[in-house]
């Protein structure tokens, strides 16, 4: 199968992200004749074992957390999912869970099944948004109590950018003996993350939205919280997660995350000066067409914004004849014909938000590419516009 990715202008790497070359050169020798078990005594497989622990302080060094506080998992989702349950069974006489209303499905799911779960019911606090996306800290305050076994936030949210205070909210989550847990798969590599420096007792990163491969994430532990595993076997990560580790993978992860550190400071000047750009001409180009999120709060690399009185899908199908890549929302709900429960819930309008494109950038993108589409959405939209019913009577 051939993907010419070179003719594509891909902006949504907020769904996945290419994989850096310097990625997969690492991975190369994992991938053929470095293929011993991390686990066996022997020399051979010993050098992949140091190998692993090699992309482990990678890692640690880029959210600034210790080694030992890394656990590889599969995904972000698995690492959701192995926080929140770790701290209901430590905590088995707590039900309480609170969360936002506009997470991740890897969370938002996962509350809602534990919310209906027979004989076992436990009371989930959704926190709201207001119309930029962001929260109230002192309706969080209000929601802890003493029946909460734990908090998640994601730090970043992946469809607008809109950035939350979890580091306070991890401090005042431990003012009350709560578990606090973010997911982060969206901020990491983005914004600097120090772990050592906060109250974070858990933190989801997922390697697909850093450059690296999918099917590695990590699960951030910190020191002396409470943890139970999520898959139980050998005594792969010190017992806290069975199954012989994904080494080529982790590797590559390792290094996508030193590429990261290294290219902060571009993701936060020239990555934030395209999206502005991008922002700045479909806002001024497009009638009625507006930014969802906080215009400053927000990763430097996302910007979400509705074109009212047409449908998102059908957009996203004409930008695909010119090798466009965005989204409509979340990559996992992208088969719902539903509009995003993040803009519904920041009380977007239902003409607006059915219109909602995602863009998300890298590094890799090229002001040439921002021209290109400045140059082809608004005829997008204007033919769009021309066949909606609603549009000729709100012009």
């Amino acid at each position: 199968m051939q993907c010419h990715s070179d003719q594509v202008v891909y902006m949504d790497n907020n769904a996945t992200t290419r994989i850096a070359p310097e990625v997969v050169e690492a991975m190369m020798p994992f991938l053929t004749d470095c293929y011993g078990n991390p686990s066996s005594m022997h020399t051979f497989g010993g050098q992949v074992g140091q190998a692993v622990e090699q992309a482990r302080e990678s890692i640690a060094r880029l959210i600034g957390a210790r080694a030992e506080e890394i656990v590889f998992t599969s995904c972000g989702t698995e690492s959701d999912s192995t926080a929140i349950l770790s701290a209901l069974q430590t905590f088995p006489e707590k039900r309480h869970i609170v969360t936002t209303r506009v997470e991740h499905p890897a969370v938002k799911s996962l509350c809602e099944n534990l919310d209906n779960l027979t004989g076992h019911k436990h009371r989930i606090t959704w926190l709201s948004v207001d119309a930029d996306g962001t929260l109230d800290l002192e309706s969080y305050r209000q929601a802890l109590s003493d029946e909460t076994a734990i908090v998640s936030v994601m730090w970043a949210n992946n469809e607008t950018g809109v950035l939350f205070p979890v580091e306070e909210m991890a401090r005042i989550a431990k003012e009350r003996g709560v578990l606090f847990h973010t997911d982060a798969v969206q901020a990491v590599g983005k914004v600097p993350i120090n772990l050592g420096a906060t109250d974070i007792d858990f933190l989801s990163l997922s390697g697909h939205k850093l450059h690296a491969p999918k099917g590695v994430g990590v699960l951030y532990v910190a020191k002396g919280t409470p943890f139970i595993p999520f898959i139980n076997g050998g005594h792969q990560e010190h017992g806290r997660r069975g199954g012989t580790e994904n080494v080529a993978s982790i590797v590559g992860l390792g290094k996508a995350c030193e590429l990261a550190g290294a290219n902060m400071e571009e993701e936060n000047t020239r990555v934030r000066a395209l999206r502005d750009k991008l922002e700045a001409g479909l806002l001024g180009s497009v009638p009625k067409s507006l930014l969802n999120g906080h215009a400053q709060d927000r990763l430097p690399n996302t910007a979400n914004i509705s074109f009212e009185y047409v449908e998102g899908e059908a957009i996203l199908l004409h930008m695909n004849q010119h090798q466009i890549c965005a989204s409509s929302g979340s990559a996992c709900t992208s088969g719902s014909l539903e509009p995003s429960h993040v803009l519904r819930a920041m009380g977007v309008p239902f003409t607006a938000a059915h219109g909602s494109i995602r863009f998300s950038l890298s590094t890799y993108n090229s002001e040439e590419e921002i021209d290109f589409v400045l140059e082809k959405m608004p005829a997008i939209i204007a033919k769009l516009r021309t066949m909606s019913p609603f549009w000729e009577e709100n012009e």
